[in-house]
């Protein structure tokens, strides 16, 4: 736990790369549309539980993963965003599934160090092409919904993204302030 949180507050936090694609503001609301290249990531799921019963103890389960619970007790540094793939029902409510993920740093890309923690797998993720919206304050289900909420009238019902789910990102989750979070939109591809 210790080195999770030495980790996680005095390691370098690696941010996931991207390619801006444009920066757009449509009735006063900003938003970006990124591309993001295929990687590793560090995967944990949950289903049965509401989003703010367990995306705290998915994150920590991660967190503790790149700071030193995996086989050979490294710690990896830290990477930005944690990022929590949510399924909203037909009412925009969250369904009780999701898969919280972060990015395993460039270094160990090739080489993932194994996790202690039998619930944590490492996936290689497709590229993705995104609209993100951006926020601050610290956010729960809640806040979340109202921000993808926004992002859903912001781009229209013509816009091409999946409405399936959506993901909720974390790029600071052990800050006490002035915290970044976003909702990200993956851009169905032609």
């Amino acid at each position: 736990m210790f080195g999770m949180i030495k980790n996680s507050l005095f390691g370098n936090t690696e941010e996931t790369e991207y390619k801006l694609l444009s920066s757009e503001t449509k009735d006063g609301v900003s938003f970006e549309v990124r591309r993001y290249d295929a990687a590793k990531y560090a995967v944990v799921s949950s289903e049965g539980r509401a989003f703010d019963q367990v995306t705290g103890e998915l994150m920590r389960k991660l967190l503790m993963y790149i700071g030193g619970s995996n086989e050979p007790g490294e710690a990896m540094g830290t990477a930005a965003p944690v990022i929590i793939t949510v399924y909203p029902r037909n009412d925009g409510v969250l369904s009780r599934r999701l898969v919280v993920a972060i990015k395993i740093p460039s270094v160990y890309q090739p080489s993932p160090p194994d996790p202690t923690d039998s619930a944590i797998r490492i996936e290689e993720r497709p590229g993705m092409t995104v609209y993100a919206l951006q926020f601050g304050g610290f956010a729960g289900e809640s806040e979340y919904r109202a921000e993808a909420l926004r992002l859903t009238r912001t781009l229209g019902e013509t816009a091409p993204f999946q409405r399936k789910q959506y993901f909720c990102c974390s790029y600071d989750p052990l800050k006490p302030y002035g915290r970044r979070n976003e909702v990200w939109f993956l851009q169905e591809e032609p």
